[in-house]
């Protein structure tokens, strides 16, 4: 692999290619020959048929249109009805982004619509959906990688040296081990490190919400060197698996970041509102919102399924999780089929309103990593129906006594969860109408949603695609904007339904809302997300009926008279039978299952089921532990 572009020029003319880069394990060739970009008579697909790998032909930037005349021709070519919006320039790369709301149209029949936008301008279009609800925050995101498009070429180019330059180590002999720095009989703060004799990766690297005393990873422990760090795998953006990624940048890593480009977005916004809840706080973030542009910077985004190299041994695929929006199973690949393992992270082995469920098809398995939220015995989630009927319940009895109803949720996931199943409840006359407000990170995350239906489920998706059945455009949904409009809701609107982050009432809005609601006993709160351990939302789910607010020397106690309700039917974890199930449908079977992201009793008991089941040898470490894989 050393010499893989040298190969690949042998076998173009010597006057095509003015250069020859990667983009991570992708190559890429630009031509200032403009017959031989608009038509090579195949001799790329030959390439990539022989090499096996994504080989890009692209135009030298020199020899494409100006900007400014290529956005006119673009508005020209494509037609009014495909409702073009934005158009922005990645220069650097000769790529240029098109939003509009019907992509079909602005692809053209068999992408005849493309083929004269690259012929008349010489860029390579790419176009993307419009997202049906507009966030100013997802501009800024993505504003930073086309802002430096320079950098990015530079650094992408970087990472495919890493990766087909050969062994950086000495390759002695092989194995494998995963240490635990973070989730390991424990919810939160996942973070798991990968070795073998050439790789150093981890598997997300986030923070436990729910702890003061132990709420970041074991990055201190021997085997952890951050100058060592080849790449970083994030399953999904929820902080207790992602929070601590930008922490990595504060501390000069400058490699690549690998997740689904929902997840890339979903996280910023949540690592951005971390620290904005920390600063509210009164305490000092963690990490500044420039070491998160650093880490948007350094993000390469997958789809699922799709098959890419992160260091010379070791190859990922993502696979559909079932958890949120863009969340992903891990599949490594390493050691060029030395071993096989499946990092579950978080994951749902049930459709939901908003996705599929957890995949369980792939090509090679030999460990299987899964996680035990709700795996031991004492676990109970109810049937998906019965947990909306309970819903319904709560809302109907809190409203016909003039009653609020506050439910604390995470910003992604659970939020458009309830938004999807409440408004299925209006619509279908189920439930009167009734203003639901919307406050936190939750509109710009379900803006997100919006944004990317190819990783929401059928139905859902058919919705979305029509403006006048978009479950998330319904005129029930109020967005909370400013601390005004929050008192307004709070001391001027009658009865309503409140969804506010975070979900386990440890800073945002929520805390705030459960402040003024909590002493009237005709309002009422609905836990419908995991509650961790130390967490305020877990301490009054276990009947604590007051707490103090502020600081040691200007204390305010809050009594709670309002009806506490917990429904958990809407989790995104896969219950125990749901895992159990996800265990015994997998393709092939895993010979070793190592348990994590679960309180210690539903670590080992679902270790002990497993191996029961299954005759499958199992495992649960605790943190700090290295399990040899191989």
């Amino acid at each position: 692999m050393t010499e893989i572009i040298k190969e690949i020029l042998k076998n173009l003319p010597n006057d095509k290619i003015s250069e020859a880069n990667f983009e991570a394990a992708n190559i890429v060739l630009y031509t200032k020959d403009k017959d031989f970009f608009l038509n090579n008579n195949g001799v790329i697909k030959k390439i990539v048929d022989s090499i096996k790998k994504r080989v890009e032909l692209r135009p030298d930037p020199s020899i494409t249109m100006g900007m400014e005349e290529t956005e006119k021709e673009i508005r020209q070519i494509i037609p009014e009805e495909a409702g073009l919006d934005q158009i922005i320039f990645d220069p650097q790369r000769s790529r240029v982004i098109i939003e509009a709301e019907k992509p079909g149209l602005a692809i053209g029949k068999q992408g005849s619509i493309l083929r004269d936008i690259r012929s008349r301008t010489l860029w390579v279009p790419i176009i993307h959906r419009k997202p049906a609800i507009r966030s100013k925050l997802i501009e800024n995101i993505r504003a930073v990688l086309y802002q430096n498009s320079d950098y990015r070429r530079k650094f992408l180019d970087k990472v495919g040296h890493r990766i087909y330059d050969g062994w950086l180590r000495e390759k002695k002999n092989e194995w494998i081990r995963m240490s635990y720095l973070g989730s390991a009989r424990q919810v939160g703060r996942s973070c798991l490190f990968l070795q073998t004799p050439e790789s150093r990766v981890l598997l997300d690297c986030g923070v436990d919400v729910a702890s003061e005393q132990q709420p970041y990873p074991y990055l201190e422990a021997p085997e952890f060197n951050i100058n060592e760090l080849d790449a970083v795998i994030v399953s999904h953006a929820h902080v207790d698996h992602s929070g601590f990624v930008p922490y990595l940048f504060k501390y000069g890593y400058r490699g690549p970041v690998y997740c689904t480009a929902p997840t890339r977005d979903v996280m910023s916004l949540m690592l951005l509102d971390y620290v904005k809840i920390q600063r509210s706080e009164g305490k000092e973030p963690i990490f500044s919102t420039d070491d998160i542009k650093e880490m948007v910077k350094h993000t390469i985004t997958l789809d699922y399924d799709e098959v890419t190299d992160v260091t010379p041994d070791v190859r990922i695929t993502l696979y559909n999780a079932g958890h949120i929006l863009g969340s992903a199973m891990v599949h490594l690949h390493v050691g060029n089929g030395l071993h096989n393992i499946l990092y579950s992270a978080d994951q749902k082995y049930g459709k939901t309103m908003l996705l599929d469920p957890a995949v369980t098809l792939f090509p090679r398995l030999e460990t299987l990593l899964l996680e035990s939220t709700y795996g031991g015995k004492e676990s109970f989630t109810p049937e998906r129906q019965k947990s909306d009927i309970e819903l319904k319940r709560i809302v109907q009895e809190t409203l016909s006594r003039n009653g609020k109803v506050l439910i604390p949720t995470l910003g992604v996931g659970r939020s458009q969860e309830i938004m999807v199943v409440i408004e299925n409840m209006v619509r279908t006359g189920v439930l009167e109408k009734i203003p639901v407000f919307i406050d936190g990170l939750i509109w710009d995350v379900t803006a997100i949603h919006t944004a990317y239906p190819e990783f929401l489920n059928n139905s859902i998706r058919k919705l979305i695609f029509h403006k006048d059945q978009n479950p998330f455009l319904s005129d029930i949904f109020k967005r909370v904007g400013s601390q005004e409009e929050r008192r307004q809701v709070i001391e001027e609107t009658g009865p309503c339904v409140i969804l506010a982050t975070s979900g386990m009432l440890q800073g945002g809005p929520s805390v705030e809302y459960l402040r003024h609601l909590a002493d009237n006993p005709r309002n009422s709160m609905i836990f419908v997300n995991y509650q961790g351990e130390g967490s305020l939302g877990r301490r009054i789910q276990r009947g604590e009926r007051e707490y103090a607010i502020g600081t040691a020397n200007n204390n305010e106690i809050v009594q709670i008279k309002l009806e506490v309700h917990t429904v958990e039917g809407f989790s995104g974890h896969s219950n125990r039978n749901q895992l159990l199930n996800f265990v015994a449908k997998c393709e092939p079977r895993p010979k070793k299952i190592i348990v994590n992201h679960g309180e210690s009793s539903s670590c080992l008991d679902l270790a002990s089921s497993l191996h029961k089941n299954f005759r499958i040898e199992t495992i649960a470490p605790r943190n700090l532990e290295s399990v040899r894989i191989k």
